[in-house]
């Protein structure tokens, strides 16, 4: 299918109007625009660095491998013993003398000489004198007597010292989140601990008269609170640790409160969920104001979650980072992906955590309508056609309060602003939840 596939960059920019809000990409470039390096470092055991953010660059102190290698099971000989001999044709027959074996962990002690071979297990070191591999299928054994049947290429099944990495070699430059590959390279690297910077500190707080803990007696007018639990699933994916700071109420006193708990647990920053729109309960913007936030932006043109806070607070203790999510909880969860996994991951000292959230080109498997101003992230399953192009299906309900549909979707297929209808067969684009 030849389709020529929208870009991955979305519309708007920093000067939309203020009644349609920022564009998403703006808005992840201002979040991450007032990150600041990360505030410590720490070496940690090397069994418990994956995903952690390696904080200085990892240096190679050994050789891998230490010494050549063989590869294959098999007889180490010289090469230059059988190439003469063998090339001869027909009948030609050459004789190694077997003087000795070399095992992982037990090499030969000593040196190979003309017309000698040494037995040579995989893993096991080359012997001194050696510089070929004959493979055991390609060998006949007579009595202490090897005969080669073919003749192997000079250098063919070594592994030579250094073939991986050399003593000083950089292995991984800091800033990247580890991943188990990287674990298992620190540690051919004889790193017993790795130096990363400290997991970021998130303080979550959900807001509203109406909430309750799960397993808490509710009132005629009450809900159970859902939001502070799936946003604090989503800073310890992205590395961050999660600080729960409770539900405070629909009063200025019990927000203040709450932010000043924020301040004492040096959180690097706070995330709020609720009371962001503009009705008359929603008291967290005032309150974060009272308290002296320095406001980025407030909306975003996106569907769901336009009202969206970022701003930082400044005291004695430091920044600390605002972000005040909508309380519909996929709307929190769906702001929750785009600019708070990206905050925490660059708080805790990732690189590169814009260029890796973009989206990635699919094929609807169904219709789409037009779309509004806002870019819509509608709640979707991808599945792979014959050609390995995801194939996407949009739910049919995309309420911003239906959290089983959102667990129940693996992407989330975007929709820009403006968008016209779109029918099956044509190009869209996608961000997986799934991974």
């Amino acid at each position: 299918m030849n389709v020529a596939f929208p870009s991955s960059g979305a519309a708007g920019t920093a000067g939309d109007a203020p009644k349609t809000g920022l564009s998403v990409a703006e808005a992840k470039r201002r979040i991450l625009a007032q990150v600041a390096r990360p505030h410590g470092e720490e070496h940690v055991p090397i069994e418990e660095a994956c995903g952690r953010t390696l904080a200085q660059p990892l240096v190679a102190g050994r050789t891998q491998p230490p010494f050549d290698v063989s590869a294959m099971d098999g007889y180490a000989i010289r090469a230059e013993d059988v190439t003469g001999d063998l090339a001869g044709g027909e009948g030609a027959v050459v004789r190694l003398r077997l003087i000795g074996e070399s095992a992982a962990g037990h090499g030969f002690d000593g040196r190979l000489g003309p017309m000698e071979t040494v037995r040579i297990f995989t893993g096991a070191p080359v012997p001194e004198g050696a510089d070929t591999i004959l493979i055991q299928e390609l060998a006949t054994r007579e009595d202490a007597w090897i005969i080669p049947q073919k003749v192997p290429p000079r250098g063919r099944y070594i592994r030579p010292a250094g073939q991986d990495f050399a003593a000083g070699d950089i292995l991984i430059n800091a800033g990247r989140r580890l991943t188990p590959a990287d674990i298992g390279l620190a540690a051919a690297a004889n790193y017993a601990t790795v130096p990363v910077f400290e997991r970021p500190r998130i303080a979550i707080l959900a807001t509203g008269d109406e909430l309750v803990r799960p397993g808490e007696a509710l009132g005629p007018s009450q809900i159970v609170s859902s939001n502070p639990y799936a946003i604090a699933a989503l800073v310890r994916e992205a590395g961050g640790l999660p600080i729960d700071l409770g539900i405070a109420g629909d009063k200025l006193e019990d927000l203040a409160r709450a932010i000043e708990a924020a301040r004492q647990a040096k959180a690097h920053a706070l995330v709020t969920s609720g009371g962001v729109s503009v009705g008359d309960h929603d008291l967290v913007r005032k309150a974060l104001s009272d308290e002296g936030m320095e406001l980025n932006f407030w909306r975003i043109a996106m569907r769901p979650g336009r009202p969206l806070i970022h701003g930082r607070l400044h005291d004695q203790s430091g920044d600390m980072a605002i972000l005040g999510l909508p309380g519909n909880p996929v709307a929190a969860m769906v702001c929750g992906l785009l600019f708070l996994k990206p905050l925490v991951r660059a708080l805790g000292g990732e690189q590169v955590v814009f260029e890796e959230e973009v989206s990635e080109p699919a094929v609807l498997a169904s219709a789409v309508a037009e779309n509004d101003g806002r870019e819509d992230f509608l709640r979707a399953v991808y599945r792979y056609d014959g050609a390995g192009l995801p194939l996407v299906t949009p739910f049919a309900a995309q309420d911003s309060a239906l959290l089983s549909v959102l667990s129940h979707a693996n992407c989330l297929l975007i929709r820009p602003p403006h968008a016209v209808p779109a029918q099956v067969g044509e190009p869209c684009r996608i961000i997986r939840i799934d991974r």
